[in-house]
């Protein structure tokens, strides 16, 4: 097992979104391992960026987007959904990665008690989805990523570029057009 240093997401957080694709996003639960591969992230790139919640500064809620780059920054949303972010770039500079989905490898049947028995191919395949069946929450904002303990990301699998593709990032209807259209969503390509 290979834990992602903070070098890995001390890059362009463009680069570190498309380079999270293949890796391992682990929950270790009362001994219990949780994970699954990345196979989706989207890219939220600094104050510049309108659909970042840095784009009108640093805020209580969005102050570890500030910080050093390999902290989760969970965020509560629509009043019921967590969300996992890896900061990324250099400290100083609010830029983001959100895990959009994971294809469950471990801990299976707990993931799916945790998510009410749901079908296997909607376990995982949303932000709040592989929130819930990881038991993510707002307890682990400002977590060491880096660090080995409780949750992290490790090298997995190699996904060949050709494999992966780029597209508009969801949800962001509110941004500027420039980047609603920004190709900062990176996924495996369906088979």
């Amino acid at each position: 097992m290979t834990i992602l240093d903070q070098s890995f997401y001390k890059q362009g957080t463009l680069k570190v979104a498309r380079s999270l694709i293949g890796k391992k996003l682990v929950r270790l639960i009362g001994g219990l391992e949780l994970s699954g591969m990345i196979i989706e992230t989207e890219a939220y790139c600094g104050e510049e960026d309108s659909a970042c919640h840095a784009h009108r500064g640093k805020t209580k809620r969005n102050s570890v987007m500030y910080g050093p780059p390999g902290y989760a920054y969970v965020y509560f949303t629509y009043g019921m959904h967590y969300l996992l972010n890896i900061v990324s770039e250099a400290e100083g500079k609010p830029c983001a990665v959100l895990i959009r989905a994971i294809l469950p490898i471990a801990g299976l049947s707990e993931m799916e008690t945790r998510r009410r028995r749901c079908k296997h191919s909607e376990l995982t395949n949303g932000p709040a989805k592989l929130c819930q069946a990881l038991g993510i929450d707002k307890s682990l904002n400002g977590w060491n990523l880096t660090s080995g303990i409780g949750l992290w990301v490790e090298e997995h699998k190699n996904i060949p570029a050709k494999q992966i593709i780029a597209k508009p990032r969801i949800g962001i209807d509110y941004a500027m057009e420039k980047h609603r259209n920004a190709l900062w969503r990176f996924l495996v390509k369906a088979e």
